[in-house]
């Protein structure tokens, strides 16, 4: 098992937080994980990406050329990012800011890949806490891949989160429960 991911999306989105729960969560687990974040000087509003390698063998380099899933939180990711998606590859599309009517050639692009659109701000929104899509996006990581238990997640959350930002744990864990289960009732 090895799944090979880039999380992109604008600064301020939790793009790097989210890499860091996942690659945290997968630790814990017992796999061998890999995290690199990157982005540039812009910081917030410009964009930002990190890459997560989660095996059952040792990783022999955090660099990923062709990732087998995504998570996209923008257009300007998608754009980056799906052409490199290896075939027959795993998307999750933050459907609020990359519109499925809006994409050419959707339909190949659907033969080629398996894709998820989730709108991953507006269901963080629904909870008052727009900042937390990523939260969304990270369930609906989880609930595709079933990578980590959910009780080893919410461990490595309030590890991430600290005893400062303790007050988040709950607003995080429905964001991500919200994730999760737009993909149990739409995709399942």
């Amino acid at each position: 098992m090895r799944i090979e991911l880039i999380i992109s999306g604008f600064g301020g989105q939790g793009v790097l937080f989210a890499g860091n729960l996942i690659a945290l969560s997968a630790m814990r687990e017992g796999y061998q994980v890999t995290y690199l974040p990157v982005y540039g000087p812009e910081m917030r509003g410009g964009t930002c990406n990190c890459t997560v390698i989660i095996s059952e063998n040792e990783i022999a380099s955090p660099l990923i050329s062709r990732p087998s899933f995504l998570i996209i939180m923008n257009y300007p990711s998608f754009v980056k990012f799906v052409p490199a998606l290896k075939k027959r590859g795993t998307a999750i599309i933050n459907s609020d800011l990359v519109k499925p009517e809006e994409i050419k050639n959707l339909d190949i692009l659907k033969k080629k890949y398996k894709l998820y659109f989730v709108p991953v701000t507006s269901l963080a929104e629904s909870l008052n806490t727009p900042l937390l899509a990523n939260l969304c996006a990270v369930g609906a990581f989880y609930e595709i891949t079933k990578i980590f238990n959910k009780k080893i997640f919410k461990k490595a959350l309030k590890e991430i989160l600290g005893n400062t930002k303790a007050h988040l744990f709950e607003p995080n864990l429905k964001a991500f429960e919200l994730g999760a289960n737009y993909i149990k009732k739409n995709y399942k």
